[in-house]
């Protein structure tokens, strides 16, 4: 067998992971690390796509970190971004996202790792690809490690020293994002797409399609790692009359990870944060629109259910802000204080209850008016609900109980019968009567009696009193094994209001619970709920706003993004006509192509 050529290369990265000595392959990394910086090398990028890769899967290992990997990868960034002629050269243009990338995948859950980062110098590098100074590609891992590093106590202060401008820029970047990728990547020809994005996007392997999907699901955490940047700074309540900008604040409601970003709270998230100082609660109390966004979130299937639920009752348990949001919110809540369990969170409904009642004497006996007829309503059916309907059950003998519950049956039948023969108005009375003399622990009666009067509220065209009925038929149901019917209801309900996003979940978890249901295992997802899906994701798509807006725009130039030396790299790129050479097939999170794979 012939034996390989030795490496002529000096201080070769590749030939030193192969050294068998442990210390003299640390000083040859150490070195490694120093010159490489300093050379031009074409197999640059070969290294760092391998650093990538290890700092991916073993986040946790100190050598590296030990050895100068972090000083090694600022020097790098800056090179590419003070060198146009370097950047530009072979496949140096790959150099600052991985760079970025190493930075953040070591810092993310070690504060030892980002103490050293940030003596190492990465901050301004990072600070440079923050403000635009390459393409959205790099922001978005610049934003990810600059969040990481002011997520730790200790490294915090580091980037507090661009306080204002991180938060102004990640502000920006979190509102324009999706318009940008759309502008720059999503909504162009395939062929002027930058070919260097679309290797990092598909590791060199993927069709348009993937490109796309790829695109989308990076756009998502640019967004949302733009939000939790914010949140870091929110949380130590720094500069939050910068944060609380109105604009912004209604912007906020709209952000969401999608389906392809689950795992972040995104907007939700901030507002949860905002609303435990007080700056943040008496801003976000001030706009209306903020507050419907939640409200509409605090009764629906979103995942981050429990921290609408929260941003209301910390509004309410203030004093100066309870007054400014009890009339938008209390119509919500109400309809949840039969919600025994969210989550990780118990009594969730008593907790409401507790909340809302807490003066509800003032207005009972006239000595507080609310400036909503329709919130001292709800708060007045609450109090006859979980006081005096209460106080009626204990005093009944298990006979009258036994009658009550024949009576119920007997008005529901009634009530059905005047459905099917097409007396909505007459069917919803009668259901309406049997729930009030319905007895609270019977509680099967009491979901399909909610939810057969939101079918007549549908058939009515009043959408908000079919979501009051269903929500309050699910938060008697459960979460572990929810009404069906009710949720399709809801979002049939969410839909006739426009709100595409509640209606979308709602309709998602309605075909889980069928497949789920053990009545129903075999049977299809109906052909109405792919319907409906189909039309919520085509409303919900990430980019359907830019795309409106491009298409308003065609005419016209296309804007420039408004950060310092914005998107330089593309006009150099085009100026040169450059292209380059296809990127080793690495997956780049393997757990994400797993979530795609299983959609």
């Amino acid at each position: 067998m012939h034996s390989e050529p030795p490496c002529s290369k000096l201080n070769c990265f590749f030939c030193t992971m192969n050294e068998p000595e442990h210390s003299v392959r640390r000083a040859k990394l150490s070195q490694c690390f120093k010159e490489m910086p300093l050379r031009d090398d074409q197999e640059h990028v070969l290294v760092l796509s391998g650093l990538w890769n290890i700092s991916m899967t073993q986040p946790d290992d100190p050598e590296f970190p030990a050895l100068g990997i972090f000083e090694c990868m600022a020097k790098l960034i800056h090179r590419g971004i003070i060198d146009q002629n370097w950047l530009l050269r072979g496949q140096n243009i790959y150099i600052p996202y991985y760079a970025a990338h190493i930075i953040g995948s070591y810092t993310m859950d070690n504060p030892q790792f980002a103490e050293k980062a940030v003596k190492s110098g990465v901050v301004l590098p990072l600070m440079e690809l923050l403000r635009g100074k390459m393409s959205w590609v790099e922001q978005r891992v610049a934003v990810r490690a600059l969040g990481h590093l002011a997520s730790h106590e200790k490294t915090f202060e580091a980037v507090v020293v661009h306080e204002v401008e991180v938060i102004s820029l990640a502000m920006e970047i979190a509102s324009n994002c999706l318009e940008v990728v759309y502008k720059e990547f999503v909504g162009i020809k395939a062929r002027k797409r930058p070919k260097y994005h679309c290797d990092l996007l598909t590791r060199g392997v993927g069709e348009l399609e993937l490109q796309s999907r790829k695109a989308e699901e990076w756009a998502s955490q640019l967004q949302c790692w733009s939000l939790y940047l914010l949140n870091c700074f929110a949380s130590k309540e720094r500069c939050l009359n910068l944060i609380c900008n109105t604009e912004f604040l209604n912007n906020l409601c709209g952000m969401w990870g999608g389906l392809v970003n689950l795992t972040s709270p995104a907007g939700i998230g901030l507002l949860r944060t905002l609303c435990s100082s007080k700056t943040g609660r008496e801003n976000v109390a001030n706009s209306r629109q903020v507050m419907e966004s939640i409200c509409n979130v605090s009764r629906s299937s979103d995942d981050w259910q429990n921290m609408a639920i929260d941003c209301l009752l910390l509004l309410l348990k203030d004093p100066e802000t309870r007054y400014g949001v009890i009339d938008i919110a209390a119509s919500s809540l109400v309809d949840l204080v039969e919600l025994r369990s969210l989550g990780e969170s118990k009594m969730v409904g008593e907790t409401i209850c507790q909340t809302l009642l807490q003066d509800y004497y003032k207005i009972k006996f006239g000595f507080l008016k609310l400036k909503s007829q329709e919130a001292e309503k709800a708060l007045e059916e609450l109090w006859e609900l979980r006081v005096e309907n209460i106080k009626r059950d204990k005093l009944m003998s298990e006979q009258d109980m036994k009658e009550r519950q024949v009576l119920v049956g007997k008005l529901k039948k009634q009530g059905n019968k005047k459905f099917w023969t097409g007396k909505i108005e007459k069917a919803c009375k009668i259901y309406s009567k049997a729930l009030e003399l319905c007895p609270l622990n019977f509680r099967k009666e009491r979901i399909v009696l909610y939810s057969n009067r939101a079918q007549c509220y549908l058939l009515l065209k009043n959408p908000a009193a079919a979501i009051s009925d269903t929500t309050r038929a699910l938060c008697l149901s459960g979460t572990v094994s929810p009404h069906s019917k009710s949720l399709w209801r809801r979002s049939q309900a969410y839909d006739m209001k426009g709100l595409a996003k509640e209606s979308l979940m709602d309709c998602l978890m309605f075909i889980n619970s069928r497949i789920k249901s053990e009545h129903t295992k075999r049977v299809r997802i109906p052909y109405y709920a792919a319907r409906m899906i189909n039309k919520q994701m085509n409303a919900t798509w990430l980019f359907a706003n830019a795309k409106s807006k491009l298409c308003i725009k065609k005419e016209k130039t296309v804007d420039e993004y408004e950060s310092k030396g914005e998107y330089q790299l593309q006009e150099m790129m085009d100026a040169k006509n450059m292209g380059f050479p296809d990127m080793p097939t690495i997956v780049e999170d393997a757990k994400a192509e797993k979530r795609w794979k299983k959609r």
